[in-house]
């Protein structure tokens, strides 16, 4: 399975890279691979446009997906994703105060910071809502996830209020800067924006799969989980921040993409089970899959306009995840 993810994923990398209004064909790619000299404006389209939007959506789509994982297993839930626990709604409530109140800050500010406003609110903001949920959750040493969980949708019931109130106080450009960065995009896709965000999502990745065997132990419950030898305190603490890193840093760069972390871990579940060992970078795998192809579906279905694509992750992940709970019904009549 892990190999036959990783094909595919280099698959919908190739396809991505080759697919596009400039022309720039597989022909194209391979004479770059070999070293060979690319016209001026294909070495634009290739190496400033192409690759950073095919390396963000590879980052972003894998980093959800583990996050998804992360707090499934974390919670013992198969609904728990990192929109129901508030993250990805602190997340976007810090890049609607940049972008309707981002002109109150001094120029100098401003100037310094340049394009990375937003997404440096987004990331706060994820960061923020992490941190208030796990005060509240956390009382002598001991994090209650359900009281975690319960919190989470009280904050982003609070963050979706603030959101509205931000809303109606903006005026017409930056209502569209608000349309269209919450609906999703990989179209800013820079060099400078991978490098900033990367680092949270590869730390994320990296320390995912050493709490798979944990999670595994934790699916027992907490009591048996401690017996086998899990401290599960630490366990919880890891997995959070992990997947509160991998979803602020992704909600930052790319904006409001949802499904990908709910249904992933669904698909894979259903796929060859439970076991996070193997479960985890499979959902990366195919997280990162999933965005690539659903990013090229957006900017070629109706081309040269790009449809959003947290639209599109939206139109197939819910009937996809209504098929799979059907299915579970009916399996379990």
């Amino acid at each position: 399975m892990t190999l036959a993810l990783a094909g595919l994923l280099l698959a919908a990398s190739i396809l991505s890279l080759t697919s596009g209004a400039a022309g720039l064909g597989a022909g194209d790619l391979f004479v770059a691979l070999w070293g060979e000299g690319l016209s001026p404006r294909d070495q634009v389209v290739l190496f400033d446009i192409r690759l950073p939007r095919l390396a963000l959506g590879m980052a972003v789509g894998a980093s959800l997906a583990v996050s998804g994982v992360l707090l499934q297993g974390l919670f013992r839930n198969p609904l728990a994703d990192p929109g129901i626990v508030g993250v990805s709604a602190g997340a976007g409530l810090g890049a609607v105060l940049a972008i309707v109140l981002g002109g109150l800050l001094p120029a100098a500010v401003v100037a310094t910071v340049g394009q990375s406003l937003v997404p440096l609110a987004a990331g706060l903001g994820g960061w923020m809502a992490t941190l208030i949920l796990y005060r509240i959750a956390t009382s002598g040493q001991r994090t209650d996830v359900a009281l975690m969980l319960l919190a989470g949708i009280a904050l982003a019931a609070l963050a979706g209020a603030a959101t509205g109130v931000l809303t109606y106080l903006a005026d017409d450009r930056q209502l569209r800067d608000l349309t269209f960065w919450g609906m999703g995009s990989l179209a800013g896709a820079t060099w400078g924006k991978l490098a900033a965000a990367l680092p949270l999502m590869a730390a994320a990745l990296l320390v995912a799969p050493r709490l798979a065997r944990g999670l595994n132990s934790l699916a027992l419950g907490e009591a048996q989980a401690a017996h086998m030898g899990t401290d599960v305190q630490v366990l919880k603490r890891l997995a959070i921040f992990s997947a509160a890193a991998a979803t602020g840093a992704a909600v930052a760069v790319a904006g409001g993409i949802g499904f990908v972390g709910l249904v992933v871990p669904h698909l894979l579940r259903q796929a060859q089970g439970a076991d996070h060992r193997p479960l985890i970078p499979q959902a990366a795998l195919l997280g990162a899959v999933l965005l690539v192809l659903a990013d090229l579906i957006s900017r070629s279905i109706v081309a040269p306009a790009e449809l959003p694509i947290g639209i599109l992750t939206a139109l197939v992940g819910a009937p996809v995840f209504l098929w799979m709970l059907l299915q579970r019904g009916a399996r379990g009549r």
